[in-house]
């Protein structure tokens, strides 16, 4: 019988904190069974990276484009960064065949609350730049649950879909999202957390709108919290998943890998 695939749907392997053992980080995820890297971009300062790293690893990592929103607070004039992302979707650099989603994109006011208008307007702008090319969102969400959904109402009925990258919402935020498009839920380290609220929601959502991801360097699971976390401890949050669920760490890498092809395209 074949190892199911594990599928990192959010994984920064392009990220500085990588510059001394890319490779390696690599080689362990690929030992681990991780063999689908979907890599969000986050805005022009890192887009060489991430184009270096799709074109060295191009038969394992996958590329998506879009401005963060945190990055909408930091920039001058963050248009200047949206007229970047809609160039790349209209046509990718050389080396990079298409990008899989519009991402990460989102809303975050948990570091500030002064651009919320900025960042509301990039989503929007980037919302219908999905639209245009008929691609999935990978959505970020932070301290910002009533208004994301608010944002998402707009667009209902249009065709929208896309990931929830890093869901951390209710089941009354997961209803309503479902309600806005074809969405799935990314669930990542923090559903190995001790009294972790999304680990409490995990059984109430199918496992046929589970993605998984890691967000390395970020989040790191248990048992490795604390130290920078990378795509090879995908493993650990498909376990949680399988203990959570009641299944197999097979059947949750099948489905979810699964789930991956078809939001993706893969």
């Amino acid at each position: 019988m074949t190892t199911p695939i594990l599928t990192d749907t959010h994984s920064h392997l392009y990220d500085t904190a990588f510059a001394a053992d890319q490779a390696q980080a690599m080689e362990r995820a690929f030992e681990a069974g991780v063999t689908r890297i979907f890599l969000p971009a986050i805005d022009s300062e890192s887009h060489e990276a991430l184009f270096d790293c799709v074109r060295t690893y191009s038969d394992h990592c996958y590329p998506m484009m879009g401005l963060h929103p945190t990055s909408v607070n930091e920039s001058p004039d963050y248009r200047k960064e949206l007229e970047i992302v809609a160039k790349y979707l209209a046509s990718p650099p050389q080396g990079i065949p298409k990008f899989y989603a519009v991402g990460e994109v989102g809303l975050d006011f948990y570091w500030s609350q002064d651009h919320i208008a900025e960042q509301i307007d990039a989503f929007e702008r980037q919302i219908e730049m999905a639209l245009t090319y008929d691609l999935p969102l990978a959505i970020h969400t932070r301290n910002a649950q009533e208004q994301m959904i608010a944002t998402l109402r707009k667009y209902q009925g249009r065709g929208l879909r896309g990931v929830m990258h890093a869901f951390a919402g209710s089941y009354t935020d997961y209803t309503a999202i479902k309600e806005c498009g074809e969405f799935f839920f990314g669930i990542g380290g923090v559903s190995t957390y001790k009294n972790s609220s999304i680990a409490e929601l995990i059984p109430r959502i199918p496992l046929t709108e589970l993605l998984l991801e890691t967000d390395c360097p970020y989040l790191t699971p248990v048992p490795f919290r604390g130290k920078r976390n990378e795509s090879s401890y995908l493993r650990y949050i498909c376990l949680k998943i399988a203990e959570l669920t009641g299944t197999t760490t097979e059947e949750v890498a099948r489905i979810t890998t699964e789930n991956s092809r078809r939001l993706f395209g893969i």
